[in-house]
Order: C-alpha cells, then structure tokens, then sequence
C-alpha cells in the first residue's frame, strides 16, 4: 500500500465512557483517521460510538467479531451495512458458510441501497492465544501458523477481503492469498511499551514492513498520559 502510515493506523477505542471516548477521538482526530468500536464501547454506548467518529468525518472499524449461524450473522452484516462504517469483522471459525452469508447480505444491500461497501475482515486467532492454549485448550492438532493460513484461506473463499491476524503471520498469508488480501494487524506495541496480556506482538514498524495493511494500536495511545503525543511520536518512528 501508497498510503502514508498515519493513514493506516487504527486506534483501539477500547472503553465504555462515552465521554472520555469523544475526547479521546478529538484529541486525535486531525492525527488518526480511522477508529475501532469493539465490545466493550459498542455494548456502553452503541451506536452513539459510531456517529462520534462519522460527525468528525472519520471512519469506524466495528470490530464485533460475529460468530453465530449464517442467518444471523448474515442480518447483522445487512444492518452493519447501513452504518457506513469502513470495515467489520465476523470469526472465521465460524465456517465458510457463515462468512459467505456475511458477505452476500452486504453486497446485495449495498447494491440494492446504492451504500458503499465496507471491508469485511475475518478474525484468524487471537493476539491473546499462545500456541500452546490454542493446541491443549482448543484442541487445534495444526501449528498456530497453519491454522491461521487456514483459516485465512477459507475467508477468501468465502468472497471476503481479508483477514485479522498477528504480524507473525502476514507473510505466510501473503504468499499464500497474494498481496491484495488485507491484513489487519492487532497486538502491536511499540519498543516503550509493556506487551500485557498480548503474548504474539510486533512493534509498528516491524508490522509494516511484514506487509501489514493496517496496525491497530490501542492502550500505548489511549492510556497514554498524552495520547496526542504518543500517537505522534508513533507515526515519526515509523516515518524516520
């Protein structure tokens, strides 16, 4: 991708106050363009979120996760659709089946409406997973590797246009699906940040260079003392 980083980054709003998360967006919104809705927020504030960001001309990554039967997952892809947000994800555990009803209900309501479609992104495994919980926990016999590339092969096919998936992975991907298959990539921590509960991380520019399409970076901005200025001192290692 051409386009400048600070273009690519997106910034986890992961809270449930609604005011603290039109400050926090304010504060960066002449910096950041793009914001993630997760659970947390959406189920706090709903769709109040979402009209934050569009009212400042910004754009949204609602990041739900759908994982449910295709029928359901389908009608809320369909509603998804009317909120004009950039991009949303469903699990790709959730079978090709599921990820094709996704998609079709958006494209045939963004034909039917005239909407622009957003990115549909489907969720691999999770930064937090080891591949050690992943194979006793989850009874996964495949490498985490493995089963990501699966996964992420099962999106494609079922029509989506990419993926959610650690750093570590994107090459694989990549060279697997080809360079138009977007990669979100969440866990991303810079070198003077603590990893927490992430346990597959990478530092920004590491990431990009991986052939990420996007980075989401959430608590080394949001809970900065000064988000601004974190977010800031981001975009200038990535730009040296």
């Amino acid at each position: 991708m051409n386009t400048p980083f600070r273009d690519r980054i997106i910034v986890a709003l992961d809270m449930n106050d609604i005011v603290i998360c039109r400050r926090l967006i304010d504060a960066l919104k002449d910096t950041i363009k793009i914001f993630k809705v997760g659970s947390e927020l959406f189920t706090a504030c709903g769709q109040e979120a979402i009209t934050i960001i569009h009212e400042r001309g910004l754009q949204c990554f609602l990041d739900l996760k759908f994982h449910d039967i295709p029928n359901t997952v389908a009608n809320a892809s369909q509603i998804v659709c009317h909120r004009g947000v950039f991009m949303f994800n469903v699990h790709a555990s959730g079978g090709v089946l599921m990820m094709k009803a996704a998609r079709d209900a958006v494209w045939g309501e963004a034909e039917k409406r005239g909407l622009e479609k957003p990115i549909i992104l489907a969720v691999t495994v999770l930064t937090s997973l080891s591949a050690d919980e992943l194979q006793q926990q989850l009874g996964v016999s495949r490498t985490l590797a493995d089963h990501v590339v699966h996964l992420a092969q099962m999106a494609k096919e079922a029509g989506l246009d990419g993926v959610v998936a650690s750093a570590k992975e994107i090459k694989l991907i990549k060279e697997k699906l080809g360079d138009d298959f977007k990669v979100v990539t969440p866990g991303i921590r810079p070198h003077w940040y603590s990893h927490q509960d992430q346990t597959r991380v990478v530092e920004p520019r590491e990431a990009f260079e991986l052939g990420a399409d996007y980075i989401v970076i959430g608590r080394p901005i949001t809970a900065s003392a000064n988000p601004l200025e974190s977010a800031e001192k981001i975009i200038k290692e990535l730009e040296k």
